[in-house]
């Protein structure tokens, strides 16, 4: 009877052995057959996301990025008009006036040398063309000529003896009471012909020739000249006028 307990112990003793040493074996030899993630199956589609997600991740406008750069290029780079309104280049933009006509050298010298006074850098030019030579004081001729004949006999009588008939402004004859270049002496022998009982005419004369033009350059920031500031301390009376320069007088550097 103790033969056979010794004997179903020892049984199951070894089946409890080897039911642990197989669980030890099957446990062991599971582990490296687990599957991996990157066995995983996944469509086409979804594998080709990543590169475009990568490939956006790489081009994404970031601070400093590549793709900032090229932003601000195109912000910064000058467009073709830039030229009509950047401040500094209309800075560097100037327009090329001319005062005159003066008639002698000399009126155009002290017009020259009051706009050097003012910060301009005038250039002297010559050219053909008329200039004012003054006021005209005229009295009209009548048609009779026994008329006109006592006319300039009671003007030289009155003092005016410089009176002469000559042709008039209006292809007619009249009797020229002198041509003056200061306003002063011209109203005074108006006057003296009223004085006389005559109701005389004035009209601006003009002489063909050489004449004087003073060529100045004007940043955008000048104002155009006035040219009463241009006249002349000896009272004569200049008319003057501003336009633009001539094509082929072109501007200083």
């Amino acid at each position: 009877m103790t033969l056979l307990k010794s004997i179903v112990v020892c049984l199951v003793l070894a089946n409890v052995g080897y039911f642990l040493w197989a669980g030890g074996i099957a446990s062991t030899s599971q582990a490296p057959t687990q599957p991996a993630p990157a066995a995983t199956l996944r469509l086409a589609s979804e594998s080709a996301e990543a590169p475009r997600a990568a490939t956006a991740g790489a081009v994404s406008p970031t601070p400093g990025g590549a793709a900032a750069i090229g932003r601000s290029e195109g912000q910064d780079a000058p467009r073709a008009d830039a030229g009509s309104t950047n401040p500094k280049l209309l800075t560097n933009v100037k327009r090329c006036i001319s005062v005159g006509p003066f008639r002698d050298v000399s009126e155009a010298a002290h017009a020259a040398a009051t706009l050097r006074g003012g910060g301009y850098d005038p250039r002297q030019r010559v050219a053909d063309g008329e200039v004012w030579a003054g006021v005209w004081v005229y009295l009209p001729l009548p048609v009779s000529r026994s008329t006109g004949d006592q006319m300039l006999a009671k003007l030289k009588a009155g003092g005016i003896d410089d009176a002469l008939e000559m042709p008039g402004p209006n292809e007619g004859s009249v009797i020229s009471l002198g041509l003056y270049s200061e306003p002063k002496r011209a109203q005074t022998r108006v006057a003296q012909a009223q004085a006389l009982g005559f109701n005389p005419g004035i009209a601006d004369r003009k002489r063909t020739g050489n004449v004087y033009w003073i060529d100045i350059d004007l940043k955008p920031t000048d104002s155009l000249l006035n040219p009463a500031d241009l006249q002349g301390d000896s009272g004569h009376i200049l008319r003057l006028e501003v336009k633009g320069c001539p094509s082929d007088s072109g501007t200083s550097p």
